[in-house]
């Protein structure tokens, strides 16, 4: 039984999250913006806590006594580019301080690497309307890449994208990416958790797809 805080609990992803992480029997602290917004996320095995995750002080405070950390916030009315570095900065410092040693943290299949080495979002064909928001989830990504910390990060990411349905097959697979697959946000939980209870990638990116 481990104590794993989830930044960004009332989204799909964290959501997720912290279902399988209490079907697994750990202690869950679930932070987002506005509690009051999220009162359906307490529970046996839930503490629902206020917290901005791109705040150093913060996430030292919050995830004091945990055992992992998961990344799964955003916040809409900020500058992405902004935020996600701010972010990650954040992340390794502050849960660097707390002691804690794994972070698992939700990526994007654009930022993925296709099979010649090429980024996703750089190949043709990619939507260009989506691309600023995709650098700037690979700045934060960059930021990771570049730290020299105690804290052993990975970016879980759907190797295409999510699935519109939520039924969970309780199977996923590790893949490079696949704009043609899709991954239930349960079974890309399962992925999040198992790289918490059982870390088999470090300091790396991967994608995932459900089976």
């Amino acid at each position: 039984m481990s104590k794993i805080i989830v930044f960004g609990a009332g989204g799909r992803a964290g959501r997720a999250a912290v279902a399988e992480a209490l079907q697994r029997g750990h202690h869950v602290t679930a932070v987002v913006r506005n509690p009051g917004k999220y009162h359906d996320l307490e529970g046996a095995g839930v503490r629902l806590l206020a917290g901005d995750v791109t705040d150093t002080d913060t996430v030292a405070d919050l995830a004091a006594g945990h055992d992992a950390a998961i990344m799964a916030a955003y916040d809409a009315g900020a500058q992405p580019d902004v935020f996600f570095t701010a972010a990650a900065h954040a992340l390794l410092d502050g849960l660097a301080r707390a002691g804690v040693g794994r972070l698992v943290a939700v990526g994007l299949a654009a930022t993925l690497e296709t099979a010649d080495g090429t980024p996703l979002m750089d190949t043709p064909g990619f939507p260009q309307e989506y691309r600023p928001f995709c650098l700037a989830h690979a700045a934060g990504t960059t930021v990771l890449h570049a730290s020299v910390t105690a804290v052993d990060w990975l970016v879980v990411s759907p190797a295409g994208d999510f699935a519109n349905a939520e039924a969970c097959s309780g199977r996923y697979s590790v893949v490079g990416v696949d704009m043609d697959s899709r991954v239930s946000h349960s079974d890309f939980a399962l992925a999040l958790l198992d790289e918490i209870d059982t870390p088999r990638h470090h300091r790396v990116q991967i994608g995932v797809e459900g089976a």
